[in-house]
């Protein structure tokens, strides 16, 4: 009886809430494992599915955004072993299920703390209320893979944003399986996709894109890059995060900071009564 040959995994990317091929069907070898390799079309892809899903997602309750972010955290600790499994340490993995769940608190309350009635001379009502931006693109930080990765997208989301992210090359698998989790956790389809490769293919593409509203760049290392991106955004006015400092602690108090950063506020005016 000739030995048996195991069955090389391939990830897939996460678009629209499933798990295709990239266009190009091009892959790498991370880990012993094949991790698709992205195209522009894919990013291209992603925008499209996480602008489809911003309606559902900005218009549900921020009650429901919170329940699924928590689901999120139960799912990701029924997975503890297998992110252990791909290198994660134990100690990031329960960071990253405390912070979907600190995250998932936050949900209901962001409204008070960051709206409000603001005083007018006049007769007159004045209110604040924060809404989502809309489509934002996330290049997410090599390390700490998965808090990294948790840090950028749960922020996003909880407020009412969809997002396209763009895992790092280096450290893809955590990236991948988290996909696995949220697409077993109530998510909606296209609230969040996932893009594995190479960063200068994916990343200038969504810098680009017309109907993305804002991007993050925490992830980008090279600043020559990053000032690219910036200009590129600079077409249609995105809001732009800026890389984070490589001596960033993703273990600290995050605050409120990458939330608000992706609000918008409207203010609306209305008469008193006599």
């Amino acid at each position: 009886m000739s030995e048996r040959v195991a069955v090389r995994k391939t990830y897939k990317l996460f678009i629209g809430g499933k798990f295709p091929r990239s266009e190009s069907g091009r892959s790498y070898l991370v880990q012993s494992a094949n991790v698709s390799l992205a195209s522009r079309k894919d990013a291209r892809d992603a925008v499209v599915a996480a602008r489809a899903a911003v309606k559902g997602w900005a218009g549900a309750t921020a009650y429901n955004r919170g329940q699924i972010l928590y689901r999120v955290a139960e799912m990701l600790e029924g997975r503890r072993e297998q992110f252990l499994a791909l290198g994660v340490p134990a100690d990031e993995v329960d960071a990253a299920i405390d912070r979907w769940v600190w995250y998932a608190g936050w949900s209901d309350k962001l409204a008070q703390v960051y709206g409000g009635a603001n005083p007018v001379a006049g007769p007159y009502f004045n209110l604040s209320a924060p809404e989502p931006t809309g489509v934002v693109a996330v290049v997410a930080p090599e390390e700490p893979a998965l808090l990294g990765l948790v840090s950028v997208i749960a922020p996003a989301i909880v407020t009412g944003n969809t997002v396209v992210v763009a895992a790092s090359p280096a450290a893809p698998l955590a990236a991948v399986t988290l996909a696995e989790v949220l697409a077993t956790s109530d998510l909606p389809g296209g609230v969040v996709n996932i893009l594995t490769g190479r960063l200068t293919e994916t990343v200038p593409t969504l810098a680009a894109h017309m109907d993305v509203n804002a991007i993050d760049l925490t992830g980008v290392a090279d600043a020559e890059l990053a000032a690219d991106l910036e200009i590129k955004a600079a077409e249609n006015l995105k809001r732009v995060l800026r890389p984070a400092p490589a001596d960033h602690d993703w273990y600290a108090d995050p605050g409120i900071t990458r939330m608000t950063t992706l609000l918008e506020t409207k203010t609306v005016w209305h008469p008193k009564g006599v």
